[in-house]
């Protein structure tokens, strides 16, 4: 049970009553207004802007006064506040004079100890060398970094807890110690005097709370003001504790109630052209069924079933297939847009790259076989006299390299409303594409577009119903291997209908993933050797680098991968430079490791072929080519290859600088190997140091083939992303509390109550908080975001 809140003015301050009426909102507020604008424009730096901005700035954790920062648990560059006791101080002058003085102290935690190094005028550093008496106790707030082995603060903020007066030091000892995030310029304890600065000014009327009274009952939840008093000021754990529990249903019930306006209002004004089951005999799906050379695996006739029911309704359909690498997604796909194309639609599937938009060409029409025909208004030119006419479908490809002619032929059939598929790259969202029957829109690895992308095929103008002139939304699909954190949060948040394969088809081989350090010279020239072993046995090996040459200061657009762990930017010229524990030194490149291994003695000779986003689209098919055909069975490449490159005879992937990519895209480039049957191996070659985040992600990677495994290891070593906008960085989430793995079965609880009162109250007139709420936490990206979703 959550302890008794607070009754009444006991509680509190001033009130609204004495605020003039027609007054902004106090939570509405400016910063600047209430603090002033030198505190306010550092609070700004942290998100906050408004009163209620700075209320939602929750504490990182709490502290008891007394208790010592545990030392050990500081990483190197992160910003850091902490409570230790000083073994040492001295100032003294410099030699130089800039700066005029140094204070050098010692803090520890009772186990271990750390630096700390103050700058300026000799007068202020004998000031704090007076202040920062041994036994004394610290509150610090600085970056960690290391010096000769040992943590140091160089340059931090501090407070010398056992200064305090009597009254300050009771109030300490009484309540925990709330540690803010913090910057340079504002320390934990200044932004713990601006919140109470702010809480001294709220009343009751001031927070209006956005959960239900009845709600608010029967889930033991406190009200709004209390629990932001709680939170910044406990009086003991089971207050934060409290406090923090009615913060994170609120979260969830915000979230999932714009949620759910969105999925009614939808639901009310959107529809879509309804595709019947097909016929068992005869139409188009029932043909490539019975065509294939092999039986569905039990996953995809099930898969296959929720798409055929969902492609039936005349609600839009917006579901995401997961799959693991090899499962069979493709083929569940096209069973999709058959069902479509045979009732005289069209489909158009969506690739990042114009080799995997090729690949995906080739594979239909392996599929298809005879049915890749000319459309199917001319089907009957394939059928003997006295047969039923044999459905086909036309099949097409548009990327950015398809020469004129043939853009102009596929984009009149296409605009003609000839049914068919279309494949292709960022070159279908172009204004010219018109596709006047479009049904079904398949996107596969979703992650690779923004929001916007993905659905600009959508919000085109489409099939029009005759009879009302409303304008139909075609179906989505997206498919995805290793779901990035933002999909698993969309998912979990209602977004995303969900469909799994759960099994690979038969003949797949297990991949075994080794880490390989660069300082172990001999283990990497060890690759060579091996690789040499597997092309002798008439194997393929993938060399994939992170660059193409070693003058590019990053990725191609085409090419950069989605965003890496927490506290990893993308290539910076060094892999040292983004803060993941690499040591600085070159990173790999496709030209450098091409001419490396043209020469290296181990592969005696063997040729080797490069393929990167730069190449013309016929250098590309030539390179692929004599890789598949074995002319050169090194192929050294970018992720351009990371997926829908099919050759069932590469049997080894070396990832040179693995750790510049995230988890999604390495077990996409191991899935390269191992299709053909035969025993496969994946070679991840890093300079990650031990315990940093770029060590642990490849630790989880090698640990693990199972992609939805991974998928959860990469929400762990990330955040959620930007849940209600269209970022999908994964590096700020932006929900204070909520966390979609822990918080599952709150968010759908918290889905059933806002479904609940969206029922009743479907514009929120009774819930005027509810929706004033919604308003204040979701910004014009965010709403725009919900608009499409």
């Amino acid at each position: 049970m959550s302890p008794s809140p607070p009754h009444g003015p006991a509680a509190g301050a001033p009130g609204a009553a004495s605020r003039p009426p027609g007054s902004v909102p106090f939570l509405l507020r400016p910063l600047d207004k209430v603090l002033g604008r030198r505190t306010a424009d550092q609070l700004a730096k942290q998100g906050a802007a408004t009163v209620a901005g700075l209320l939602r700035l929750l504490p990182r954790r709490y502290d008891t006064w007394g208790e010592l920062t545990d030392l050990a648990t500081l990483a190197e560059g992160e910003q850091a506040t902490l409570q230790a006791e000083v073994v040492r101080s001295a100032a003294r002058r410099t030699r130089s004079g800039r700066p005029p003085a140094i204070l050098e102290a010692t803090v520890t935690d009772g186990s271990g100890l750390m630096d700390v190094v103050l700058f300026g005028a000799a007068g202020l550093m004998s000031a704090y060398a007076a202040q920062l008496v041994p036994g004394s106790t610290v509150l610090l707030s600085g970056r960690v970094g290391i010096r000769q082995g040992r943590r140091q603060l160089a340059g931090p903020r501090f407070q010398v807890l056992t200064d305090l007066d009597d009254a300050e030091r009771e109030a300490l000892l009484a309540r925990p110690v709330p540690i803010y995030p913090a910057t340079d310029a504002l320390p934990s304890w200044r932004v713990a005097k601006a919140v109470r600065t702010v809480l001294d000014q709220l009343g009751p009327e001031d927070v209006p709370d956005p959960i239900p009274a009845d709600l608010r009952d029967s889930e033991g939840l406190i009200d709004a003001l209390t629990a932001y008093r709680w939170v910044h000021m406990p009086e003991g754990p089971s207050q934060w504790k409290a406090a923090r529990a009615r913060l994170r249903h609120e979260e969830a019930l915000v979230t999932q109630t714009a949620l759910a306006q969105r999925r009614a209002k939808h639901a009310a004004t959107r529809t879509a052209v309804a595709w019947p089951e097909p016929e068992a005999d005869g139409s188009l799906r029932a043909a490539l069924d019975d065509s294939l050379p092999f039986c569905l695996t039990e996953g995809q006739r099930r898969v296959g079933d929720e798409l055929a029911a969902a492609l039936a309704s005349a609600t839009p359909m917006q579901r995401l297939l997961q799959g693991d690498v090899g499962s069979g997604k493709t083929l569940v796909a096209l069973r999709a847009m058959a069902q479509v194309v045979g009732g005289g639609g069209q489909a158009a599937l969506l690739a990042p790259t114009e080799v995997l938009a090729a690949q995906h060409r080739d594979s239909l029409a392996a599929l298809l076989g005879p049915l890749a025909g000319a459309g199917t208004l001319e089907s009957s030119l394939l059928t003997a006299p006295g047969q039923a006419p044999v459905p086909t479908t036309a099949l097409h490809l548009l990327t950015g390299s398809t020469p004129a002619p043939e853009r102009r032929r596929i984009l009149a059939a296409l605009a003609g409303g000839e049914p068919g598929i279309i494949v292709g790259t960022h070159a279908l969202l172009s204004e010219t594409v018109r596709m006047p029957f479009l049904g079904l829109v398949v996107v596969d690895e979703q992650h690779r577009f923004g929001v916007a992308q993905r659905d600009a095929l959508r919000e085109r103008p489409g099939i029009t119903d005759p009879a009302t002139g409303q304008v139909r939304t075609p179906h989505l699909l997206v498919m995805t291997a290793t779901p990035i954190p933002r999909t698993i949060a969309m998912t979990v948040f209602g977004d995303l209908a969900t469909s799994i394969l759960d099994e690979l088809p038969a003949g797949r081989s297990p991949v075994e993933t080794f880490l390989v350090p660069w300082d172990r010279q001999t283990w990497v020239e060890g690759l060579w050797c091996r690789a040499a072993s597997e092309i002798a046995g008439g194997g393929r090996v993938y060399v994939v680098c992170p660059r193409i040459d070693a003058g590019d200061d990053a990725m191609t657009v085409e090419e950069a991968p989605e965003p890496l762990a927490a506290g990893v930017g993308l290539l910076d010229g060094l892999a040292g430079g983004a803060g993941d524990g690499s040591p600085a030194r070159a990173l790999a490149a496709v030209e450098d490791w091409a001419e490396r291994l043209a020469s290296e003695p181990a592969l005696g000779g063997a040729g080797v072929a490069a393929l990167t986003g730069r190449m013309t689209s016929a250098e590309k098919d030539a390179a692929m080519r004599s890789f598949a055909s074995g002319a050169a069975p090194v192929l050294v490449a970018t992720t351009v290859i990371e997926v829908g490159v099919d050759i069932p005879e590469a049997t080894m992937m070396v990832i040179l600088d693995a750790d510049r990519f995230g988890l999604s895209q390495l077990h996409q480039l191991r899935g390269r190997v191992g299709r053909g049957g035969r025993p496969s191996v994946c070679m991840a070659v890093t300079g990650a140091e031990v315990g940093s985040p770029a060590y642990h992600r490849l630790r989880a990677f090698a640990s693990t083939l199972d992609g939805f495994a991974l998928a959860e290891a990469d929400l762990d070593l990330r955040s959620e992303g930007n849940v209600l906008g269209a970022a999908q960085s994964g590096r700020r989430s932006d929900l204070d509390l909520l966390r979609v793995r822990r918080d599952a079965a709150l968010i759908e609880r918290a889905r059933a109550q806002a479904e609940a009162i969206i029922a009743a109250d479907p514009l929120l007139s009774e819930h005027r908080a509810l929706a004033a709420a919604i308003a204040d936490r979701l910004d014009d990206e965010a709403q725009a975001y919900l608009e499409r979703s």
